[in-house]
């Protein structure tokens, strides 16, 4: 029998989830290549399948250019999306006065396994858009307003957290958990998951 074909173990689906958590810090994936392919890891029948999760990555770490991390995002009577490849550093932070702020980290690369987003909301809203396999911890002061996680958080043990730390007056942050197959505007990815499961409870 091909040693491809040997059923994976529980040790080695974890093993292989705690590699790919190693390159996600290396930079080498982004927060959404991460979740999907631990997902990938955890359905794992065979070592093939492991090794699948596993591809295109270097067994040794390698060198790779890092980007600058994201400090602060600010913005006043306005609307901000940041998205794409960005770097996170274990700290930054969101100013939101009388503005919008679409903040997509789902392409986003991370420093550590632990990241800190401070969020400063006056009369303004923030909107975060996460994969599944990530942990988001939420906590904070909100008055008059609300901070709400939507769709299904699917994270291991081991996964990387992103801390939400709000500080919101007239203000409102929602976390939403994007599937790796939901695509389209922001505006569909939120309409689709208010359809597809109510609000997380706290």
């Amino acid at each position: 029998m091909d040693d491809d074909s040997t059923r994976a173990s529980d040790d080695e689906r974890e093993r292989a989830a705690l590699e790919l958590r190693e390159h996600l810090v290396a930079g080498r994936l982004t927060l959404e290549e991460f979740s999907e392919r631990v997902e990938l890891a955890y359905r794992a029948g065979t070592v093939s399948d492991l090794e699948a999760a596993r591809s295109s990555l270097p067994v040794a770490a390698g060198g790779r250019r890092m980007l600058h991390p994201v400090r602060a995002t600010v913005g006043f009577f306005a609307h901000i999306v940041r998205r794409g490849r960005l770097r996170l550093g274990r700290r930054s932070a969101v100013v939101s006065g009388f503005a919008d702020v679409d903040l997509d980290l789902r392409e986003a690369e991370i420093a550590g396994l632990v990241t800190d987003a401070y969020l400063f909301v006056l009369f303004g809203n923030v909107d975060i858009y996460v994969p599944e396999h990530v942990g988001v911890d939420v906590t904070g002061l909100t008055v008059f307003g609300h901070r709400r996680q939507w769709g299904r958080e699917a994270a291991g043990t081991d996964a990387p957290v992103v801390c939400v730390r709000v500080i919101a007056l007239f203000g409102t942050v929602d976390v939403w958990h994007v599937p790796s197959d939901l695509r389209g505007s922001y505006s569909e990815i939120i309409g689709a998951l208010r359809t597809q499961q109510r609000e997380l409870p706290r």
